[in-house]
């Protein structure tokens, strides 16, 4: 038995490509679309969310005054949590009615080469590993290395050392300690995850259920034992200014706490990527989707919820001032004591490795199926013969986003991915109207509920975000263009490689 093993196994490296193979379950995948999503923004966006303290300076270096910008209102908070879910619900919906009619691995790069042509696939593909999914991996990957910081001090270099730039951009050597540990996360998780799928799925699946439980703990202590009041959910911040509805400066903030709560949201579409990997994916795919994203909303209401319940929306507010506290730890540090915020960073901990893992896991098969097509640097192409997993790309991804660690703080790297992120959703809801025209007669396992409200009124919503970050936020938005686009060079290098290859 063992020769006859060892006999197979010595085929299996003779063979110069391996195969991608269906193991992935219903439950599995559902798992999967959670531990993906539920990372860091469930533990620290809220103090963002809830409002920001501007210093201004005077030309000698001396304060001239105090500026809080922001919704300052519990309510407008956990209405953003609310919007920024339903929307995320309404894309994942679209989504899905495209992902049942295309269930391959590739994820939006199969979909899109389908409906707007190789250009726009390739922008995508590119995006994807340039900006969004890489810059993902590092700020989750940021998140647990924060939350180790909580436990245990990390170092730092002297002031000035850490204050060094690039371009006035970049400070690659700002809180080292914390970067470091960053990057030795995401080196950690890519060796294992190269070891086979199933290795990397099961971590997922671990640590899911142990966050569900931990997050469930968090909120039922909190409202038990935390002495907290309903007062603290309808009462806003001292510099609460009270504004209408369609005030430009409220429905500006409201998008901007909008933009924090969907990278809490970020990342329900990276099951898609592994189409090829799931056991009856035009089924199994949308209902993933859609019931994993559902448990997402309902979990991160009632989390925050439970802060607001602890503490005041000041004190949340007051936490954007300190680069590396969280604010779920400071809340259950209010009611649990240090033993309280030690064991809630415990739960970051295996939460944001979970998350990590997952997010590390499935963007690599994007990078392969870009490969196959002759639009990605060719090794990525290639499965190990063993393991049956795209190492290559999975290599290039973890230096892509360690590099990206040092490039900015955990906010920045978010807001600039989010950007990014929502301009392909956008044209994926597009894409369904699209192929509703082009191709009625096409097998849809699956079909948008609400059709077309739904997809409509996620497109408009991904316009608005776009613009709104463009104005409020144009150094993430230049940096996510800029990533962008960087792509086209290659592009055109890439497409005339592969027709001089045909000719």
């Amino acid at each position: 038995h063992f020769i006859k093993n060892h006999a197979t196994r010595l085929l299996l490296m003779e063979k110069k490509q391996g195969q991608l193979v269906r193991s992935i379950t219903l439950t599995s995948a559902t798992l999967l679309v959670i531990s993906s999503v539920i990372g860091s923004g469930v533990y620290k966006k809220i103090a963002p969310m809830s409002g920001n303290i501007i210093e201004h300076f005077k030309p000698d270096g001396s304060l001239d005054f105090t500026e809080y910008v922001g919704l300052m209102s519990p309510k407008l908070v956990l209405m953003a949590w609310l919007l920024g879910g339903i929307i995320s619900l309404f894309g994942a919906l679209s989504n899905a009615e495209i992902a049942g009619m295309m269930a391959d691995s590739g994820g939006e790069f199969v979909y899109f080469k389908r409906i707007y042509g190789r250009f726009i696939a390739f922008l995508w593909g590119w995006s994807t590993f340039a900006v969004i999914k890489t810059t993902a991996v590092a700020s989750i990957a940021y998140v647990f290395a924060h939350s180790f910081n909580s436990l245990i001090a990390l170092p730092h270099f002297s002031k000035e050392i850490e204050s060094i730039n690039i371009f006035g951009l970049f400070k690659p050597f700002d809180n080292i300690g914390v970067k470091g540990l960053t990057i030795l996360l995401i080196c950690i998780l890519t060796s294992i995850n190269v070891r086979g799928v199933k290795g990397g799925a099961l971590i997922s699946n671990w640590v899911t259920k142990l966050v569900i439980v931990g997050l469930s703990l968090v909120v039922i202590t909190g409202l038990l034992f935390g002495h907290g009041s309903f007062e603290h959910i309808t009462t806003p911040s001292v510099n609460y200014v009270e504004r209408s509805w369609f005030d430009p400066t409220l429905l500006s903030a409201l998008f901007t706490a909008m933009l924090a709560a969907f990278w809490g949201y970020e990342g329900w579409n990276t099951v898609g990527f592994m189409a090829g990997e799931i056991k009856n994916p035009n089924r199994n795919l949308p209902l993933a989707l859609s019931a994993g994203l559902a448990v997402i909303i309902v979990t991160y209401l009632l989390v925050n919820f439970t802060y607001f319940y602890v503490l005041p929306i000041d004190n949340m507010i007051a936490i954007t001032h300190s680069q590396n506290q969280i604010a779920a730890v400071e809340v259950v540090r209010s009611f649990g004591g240090n033993t309280g915020a030690i064991l809630l960073s415990v739960l970051i901990l295996f939460t944001t490795l979970g998350c990590t893992n997952a997010t590390i896991l499935m963007p690599p098969r994007v990078y392969y199926a870009m490969a196959k097509d002759g639009l990605f640097f060719k090794s990525a192409a290639h499965i190990d013969p063993i393991t049956n997993t795209p190492n290559n790309a999975m290599w290039m991804q973890c230096v892509w986003a360690c590099l990206l660690v040092l490039s900015g703080s955990f906010d920045q790297l978010t807001d600039m991915l989010i950007f990014a992120a929502f301009f392909f959703y956008g044209a994926t809801a597009l894409g369904v109207f699209i192929l509703r025209i082009r191709e009625p007669h096409a097998e849809r396992p699956y079909k948008v509920w609400g059709y077309p409200f739904v997809p409509a009124i996620f497109i408009i919503f991904c316009l608005a975000l776009i613009v709104n970050t463009i104005i409020k936020q144009p150094r993430e938005a230049g940096i996510g263009l800029a990533l962008i686009f960087s792509g086209v060079p290659f592009y055109y290098y890439w497409t005339k490689n592969k027709q001089a290859s045909e000719d």
